[in-house]
C-alpha cells in the first residue's frame, strides 16, 4: 500500500513541528510561571497553536528580547 506523497512529507516535518513547539512553549509556561501569571500559563498549556502564541506571549506581551529568553532574571 503505497502513501500518498504528503503523508510522506508530513512524517518527515512532524517531528521539527513538535520540537519547535515543544521549544517555545517550554520557554513561555517557564517566563509566565516565574512572573506569577497564572492565566498565562493556564491558557498557554491549554492552546496549542505550534508556538504562535507563545512567540506572541514572549515578544510582544511581556517585551523580551531574544537576549533575555534563557536569563534567570525577570
Amino acid at each position: 500500500m503505497n502513501n500518498p506523497n504528503w503523508v510522506s512529507g508530513l512524517s518527515s516535518i512532524l517531528p521539527l513541528i513538535l520540537v519547535w513547539s515543544l521549544v517555545w512553549k517550554s520557554l513561555a509556561l517557564w517566563h509566565s510561571g516565574r512572573r506569577g501569571q497564572v492565566w498565562w500559563f493556564v491558557v498557554l498549556v491549554v492552546v496549542n497553536t505550534i508556538g504562535i502564541l507563545e512567540i506572541i506571549y514572549l515578544f510582544a506581551i511581556i517585551k523580551l528580547k531574544p537576549s533575555e529568553l534563557f536569563s534567570k532574571k525577570m
